[in-house]
């Protein structure tokens, strides 16, 4: 069972905080992978990564790119792990049939759009029902709290 943690997203975008907590990631050694819903969005979240000030290096590729072996982080729409991650980001609420390949799952939401919030407790639920260990994060003035 994967340990999953829900990001309630409520004072910063997610161009602003998923290179924050990306970098984390890189900087234990790890490796991410990112599920986007969309082509589109794989774009954009490319764009801000490479654009990211904090941290301001943030390897990465995609589909577009390849070379899936040789990137610490890879965007994808697909459920894959081709760089070999064991931490998984989801945005915008893409899900995953693979959760149990991760050892960590990050599902970031956006705590300012009811319906994105109404899909996260819907995802909560069926994490929750089929076992895995889960963990609720807000956004505060100086960073993420644990929460319940």
């Amino acid at each position: 069972m994967a340990e999953i943690g829900f990001y309630h997203l409520t004072r910063t975008a997610l161009e602003v905080a998923l290179p924050r907590l990306l970098g984390r990631v890189l900087a234990s050694g790890g490796r991410a992978v990112v599920k986007a819903a969309t082509a589109e969005r794989i774009a954009a979240l490319d764009t801000a990564l490479w654009l990211s000030p904090d941290p301001d290096w943030l390897p990465h590729g995609s589909a577009a790119t390849g070379e899936a072996d040789l990137q610490p982080i890879w965007l994808t729409t697909a459920d894959e792990a081709p760089n070999g991650a064991r931490h998984l980001f989801l945005v915008e609420g893409a899900e995953s049939a693979i959760l149990d390949r991760f050892d960590r799952v990050f599902d970031l939401f956006d705590g300012n759009d009811e319906a994105a919030v109404a899909a996260a407790r819907e995802r909560w639920r069926r994490a929750k029902a089929a076992g895995h260990t889960l963990t609720y994060w807000r956004q505060t003035a100086t960073g993420w709290e644990k929460a319940g």
